[in-house]
């Protein structure tokens, strides 16, 4: 099992910044490549970004492409999402995941945080 926190939601203005975190426990956090997934109200879930296990292979939605980056520090079992010019749009919970395989982290990773908060104001 790999249990993931996720923290850093928030409320922010449009035009800000956030920095989402999620730390994992329970497995080698370097056997797994991590992720992000949102939320919207009404909406389905939908991913956002992904890493692989080195760091080395990055996946992003479109729709946040040049605005959120993620990254990984292994040695301290955290996987982040640096969120820049935030959006309206952009408001929703978000999930950090976890999986085996990157292409997993993209589409059905197995392992679900519980998700964070964020909300942007126009």
């Amino acid at each position: 099992q790999v249990q993931l926190v996720e923290s850093g939601g928030g409320l922010v203005q449009a035009g800000g910044s956030l920095r989402l975190s999620c730390v994992a426990s329970g497995r080698t956090f370097s056997d797994y490549a991590m992720g992000w997934f949102r939320q919207a109200p009404g909406k389905e879930r939908e991913f956002v970004a992904a890493i692989s296990w080195t760091g080395g292979t990055l996946y992003y939605a479109d729709s946040v492409k040049g605005r959120f980056t993620i990254f990984r520090d292994n040695a301290k079992n955290t996987v982040y999402l640096q969120m820049n010019s935030l959006k309206p749009e952009d408001t929703a919970v978000y999930y950090c995941n976890a999986d085996r395989s990157i292409i997993a982290t993209t589409t059905a990773p197995y392992y679900w945080g519980q998700g964070t908060q964020v909300t942007v104001s126009s």
